[in-house]
Formats: structure tokens, C-alpha cells, sequence
């Protein structure tokens, strides 16, 4: 079967990454179809819109989305509708995109590019499963109004709403219980059930949840300490489950363990199994069409995009592993260098990632 790829290269330096891992995509001899479309800021200016009609119907006519990134500080003036950043947030609400899958994998010889002693995080392997749909971001009522009540009375107000149904909160617990079951067996679920009502309906639904897989141990976390012990002791973790809000944080912080959030992949899914695979870091506009990013997390959401959409397990695995290798070479966009390392542009980077495919 033809795996059809929409690919989503978007603003700043997201068609430089994309590049470099649909290059990857077309060396591994696999039957795919790929159509490209604009997205972000790059559909603003062609379209009108961030994400245009036809842009969101390629996407959800296709098994998977390859995407880049969106945003450029000329943006910022818009209406909050029309801003780049709205493209992401209207696919993951159009396809349903309600789990986000971010691993957090140290590799062996990087450990020296952590913030952290390589002893604290050396071997660091997490898997953050963020709930994508629901929470703050999506709840309503929200906005701006003159408050009625509390001690500013008559005074403008800001206001958004945190709020979560049974199903939205089960649908993650059980991918978080089935994920741990394919790891090491742990799931920590993190909230705020001390102070937040949301919170305490969440954790309840997880220990509800729990009880169809008694071989995964179950553990509770508030998101502040979580956010202390991912810096105190990251490597006591196995898979974190959470939702929207705290996983965007959550992620990100773990994501500075592994040395540079410029190497880590991302995944979105929905109930069928379609995703949109995007690396964790934003759009870099500063450095955008100078050569210097790091397309490897682009190219690991690539391999991600195989293994959780498009059944191509091996191919998968031959991308990770060529991806190591070329570490192992010594190989380092600017992000990753260090002393006595080979420093090497976007574009380098991706001919040492298809060197490697050749060997592996």
C-alpha cells in the first residue's frame, strides 16, 4: 500500500529540516506518495489564513503529517486567530490529535551537552505523554471582561478555563498504562490535585484506570515537584502521563536533559492511528536560511512517523540507527558542539544521516 505523506514545512527554519528528512524518507526504498502544502505564516502570506482549506484537507486525506514549525516574530501583531501558531492548534483539534508522544533519550555521546553532570543523567530514557486536546488551552468560556467579583471589581480581567471530561482523560491514561507496559513498567501521573478540582477528577479517572493493568506500577506527582525531580533525579522516571498545560512545560524541561531540544522528536496522535510528527523545538527564526539547524529531531519524527503511523518498524529503526552513528562520528550542528567535535550545517548533516542509512 502507498503511504501517503503530507508534508508541512511551514515558517522560519522549518523547510530547511523538512528537506533533510524527506530526504531520508525517499532513500528508504519504501512505497510512499508525499504532497507539500503551506502552513503558519507561509499560508498567511499566500492564503490569508494559517491554515487554508486545502492545506487541513491534505492533511486529513493522508496516514500521516511530516511537519516543521511555525512562527516569526512579524507575526506577532496579528489577530490572535490569524497568527502562525493557530495552524497547529486548528490540525490537532481537526484530526482529533489528542496524544502527544515525546520521548526524551539522552544519547551516549551527548551526555556532556546536558545542563546536568553526565552522572545524574547519563542513560536518561522518558517517554511524556501529553494530553493534546482538552485543558486550558481548549476550554471555554475565555477572554477578556470586566470582572463582576473579588477585590478589582470593575476592573478588566483575563480569564480561561481548565476542564477535562471523563473519556478525554481515560483515552491517554490507557495509551500512558500501554506504553509502560512496553518499557519498564512505571507511569507517573502528574497534576495538581492539592489545589486544582480538574486535578482531582484526573487523578481519580487514572486510578480508576489503573486497575485493568496491574503489572504497571502506578505513582502520583504534583507538577511541581515533577518539574524539581525531572532536574533532581530524571532517570527515576519511566512514562509520564499529564495534561495539556503541564505537559507543555514538562516536556520542554526534559527536553534541555538530553543537551539540546534541537534532537528531539514529537508525536501527535488520534484514535485511528494518524499523527503529525513534528520536532519539539519552534522555528528559530533568527537563524533561519543560514544552515545552521539541527534537522535530526526532524529526521527522528521521520522515523517516529514509520513506527506509530505507517507500520515500518524496521525502517524506523534503520533511521535511529544511522542517526547514532553519525553521532558517534563525531558530527555536531552548532547546537551539539563541542570541543573537538566536527561542527557541520543543516544540509551536512543530513548527507552524514544518508551516508549512515547505506551501513545500516
Amino acid at each position: 500500500m502507498t503511504h501517503h505523506i503530507a508534508v508541512l514545512p511551514g515558517d522560519g527554519i522549518g523547510p530547511e529540516i523538512i528537506t533533510q528528512a524527506v530526504r531520508v524518507l525517499h532513500a528508504l526504498d519504501l512505497d510512499i506518495k508525499i504532497e507539500e502544502a503551506p502552513v503558519g505564516g507561509a499560508a498567511y502570506d499566500a492564503h490569508g489564513h494559517p491554515l487554508p482549506e486545502a492545506t487541513l484537507a491534505l492533511a486529513k486525506n493522508s496516514h500521516a503529517i511530516l511537519f516543521g514549525s511555525v512562527g516569526d516574530w512579524k507575526y506577532d501583531k496579528l489577530a490572535r486567530e490569524l497568527r502562525p501558531e493557530q495552524a497547529i492548534l486548528g490540525l490537532r483539534k481537526a484530526l482529533g490529535l489528542f496524544a502527544n508522544l515525546r520521548p526524551a533519550i539522552l544519547y551516549p555521546e551527548l551526555a556532556n551537552a546536558s545542563s546536568l553532570k553526565p552522572e545524574v543523567v547519563s542513560g536518561l530514557d522518558i517517554l511524556i505523554l501529553r494530553e493534546l486536546t482538552g485543558d486550558i488551552y481548549f476550554g471555554q468560556p475565555r477572554g477578556v471582561r470586566t470582572a463582576v467579583d473579588g477585590p478589582f471589581t470593575g476592573e478588566q480581567e483575563g480569564f480561561d478555563t481548565m476542564r477535562y471530561a471523563e473519556p478525554e482523560i481515560r483515552r491517554i491514561a490507557h495509551l500512558g498504562f500501554q506504553a509502560a507496559q512496553k518499557r519498564n513498567g512505571k507511569l507517573c501521573s502528574v497534576d495538581k490535585a492539592n489545589v486544582l478540582e480538574t486535578s482531582q477528577f484526573w487523578r481519580d479517572i487514572v486510578i480508576d484506570v489503573a486497575k485493568a493493568y496491574p503489572d504497571v506500577e502506578l505513582s502520583h506527582m504534583y507538577v511541581d515537584n515533577a518539574a524539581m525531580q525531572l532536574v533532581r533525579a530524571p532517570r527515576e522516571f519511566d512514562v509520564i502521563v499529564t495534561g495539556n498545560l503541564f505537559g507543555d512545560i514538562l516536556s520542554d524541561e526534559a527536553a534541555m536533559l538530553t543537551g539540546s531540544i534541537g534532537m528531539l522528536p514529537s508525536a501527535s496522535l488520534n484514535e485511528s492511528g494518524q499523527g503529525l510528527y513534528e520536532p519539539s523545538h519552534g522555528s528559530a527564526p533568527d537563524i533561519a536560511g543560514k544552515g545552521l539547524a539541527n534537522p535530526l529531531a526532524t529526521i527522528l519524527s521521520a522515523a517516529m512517523m514509520l513506527r506509530y503511523s505507517l507500520n515500518e518498524e524496521s525502517a524506523a529503526a534503520r533511521i535511529e540507527s544511522a542517526v547514532r552513528q553519525v553521532l558517534s562520528q563525531g558530527l555536531r550542528t552548532a547546537d551539539i558542539f563541542e570541543h573537538g567535535m566536527t561542527k557541520v550545517g543543516t544540509s551536512e548533516m543530513g548527507d552524514a544521516v544518508l551516508n549512515a542509512l547505506d551501513t545500516v
